[in-house]
């Protein structure tokens, strides 16, 4: 038997039992004022079918955070194993804003978000609430368009602070 030990919540402790816990990876794309930004993200998921809701959750201190917040339309690239590069690149802090997809093949939806070639599924997504919790928003969501990769490949995971994949 696997022995627990229990003691109260610091930060530290929070974020290795957050570890344990698998997590798909995306990008996060806004557009707004002519500025292009994307960030990494493990904290997404969908919230309701009818409608289809999704929500990311955004670090308050990130650059990220004002673009998307302003452009109240944003993108989710979800990533498959071959894109662990720029999953990579775009998690760095203080990464140049300039020139920081030129590495990433990425096209402009109809929406004026940036998504990235090869993702296993893309969306974009209207914002229509956002919620203060704790150093991060909540941002949800309206999806208003939908892609899938015909030949998806495996997926990006995080998983004990490490990216793998599975089928």
């Amino acid at each position: 038997m696997t022995a627990y030990r229990t003691q109260p919540a610091g930060a530290d402790d929070f974020r290795a039992v957050m570890s344990r816990l698998v997590s798909g990876v995306v990008l996060l794309s806004a557009h707004h004022d002519g500025q292009d930004h994307a960030m990494t993200a493990t904290a997404f998921t969908s919230v309701s079918l009818d409608p289809p809701l999704v929500l990311a959750c955004v670090e308050q201190a990130a650059r990220f955070h004002e673009l998307v917040t302003d452009s109240g339309v944003w993108g989710v690239s979800v990533l498959g194993r071959k894109q662990r590069a720029a999953a990579e690149w775009l998690a760095t802090p203080g990464r140049p804003l300039v020139g920081q997809f030129d590495a990433i093949p990425h096209w402009r939806a109809e929406s004026g978000v940036l998504l990235f070639t090869g993702s296993l599924a893309t969306l974009e997504a209207r914002t229509t609430a956002i919620h203060q919790a704790g150093d991060h928003s909540i941002i949800v969501g309206e999806v208003i368009a939908t892609g899938l990769d015909d030949d998806p490949d495996d997926a990006l995971v995080h998983y004990r602070s490490r990216y793998g994949s599975i089928a």
